[in-house]
């Protein structure tokens, strides 16, 4: 049989970020495929391989990029290093939470939190979505704190909350060209975030990231002209 009458299919191509660890990396296990080319972010190297073992048997191709989504130089790195061949899926999952009173953030923290939580989506999205086919989607890993006001925590609601405004306006300007946006609201998900954050937190009452990875399989899985809009995910010991 002569195979080159039969041309391979493409591998579809996934990109997520913050793919390190937690739920980054608990979405790339599920979406892991013998025809799918990963494209992992994360800032921690040494996780990042860990990832990329976890991952690697059950994946066609991974390509780490190794990138600061809080500077606009990362961002464009990232976006250059991922190549000018279309993505079937983009999931915005990198964040970082700053837990103080507002009187307290500084400028820094303040424009980090901006940088990697709200425009590190917005130009992802904005260089990502125009070569999309159809079919493909957009996931947004929000948190209830999109929705919903913590004291001490002004700054990572902010961003949440900015990110979903954002990303509703850019589900109704992509409906017509059959590009998915998803959000996803996790409660409190048991991840390191929390070993960075002061204070004792009930970890065990928390989700897991596996949970959050279903969903988005579950959303990612309808037919291609179903959209599951907006999962919001609790634990049923109840919210922290």
């Amino acid at each position: 049989m002569d195979v080159r009458r039969f041309p391979q299919k493409s591998m579809k191509r996934y990109l997520i970020t913050g793919a390190s660890r937690g739920i980054g990396r608990a979405i790339a296990e599920k979406l892991a495929g013998k025809d799918v080319e990963l494209l992992l972010h994360g800032r921690d190297t040494v996780a990042l391989a860990q990832t990329r073992r976890v991952v690697e048997p059950q994946c066609g191709k991974i390509t780490l990029l190794i990138h600061d989504l809080a500077t606009a130089h990362g961002v464009s790195d990232l976006i250059d290093e991922a190549g000018p061949e279309p993505i079937e899926l983009l999931a915005n999952n990198a964040g970082i939470a700053i837990v103080k009173p507002f009187t307290e953030i500084t400028s820094i923290e303040w424009e980090q939190t901006i940088g990697v939580n709200i425009t590190a989506p917005f130009v992802l999205s904005q260089r990502f979505a125009p070569r999309m086919p159809p079919g493909s989607s957009i996931v947004n890993i929000l948190s209830v704190a999109a929705k919903t006001a913590f004291p001490n925590w002004s700054a990572y609601c902010m961003s949440k909350f900015a990110l979903e405004g954002f990303s509703r306006c850019v589900r109704e300007e992509l409906r017509d060209r059959k590009v998915r946006v998803i959000n996803v609201y996790p409660a409190a998900t048991d991840t390191d975030i929390w070993s960075q954050v002061e204070g004792q937190w009930p970890r065990e009452r928390m989700m897991n990231a596996t949970q959050v990875a279903d969903a988005v399989a579950f959303a990612l899985a309808r037919p291609t002209d179903t959209l599951v809009e907006n999962i919001t995910l609790s634990s049923l010991v109840g919210n922290l």
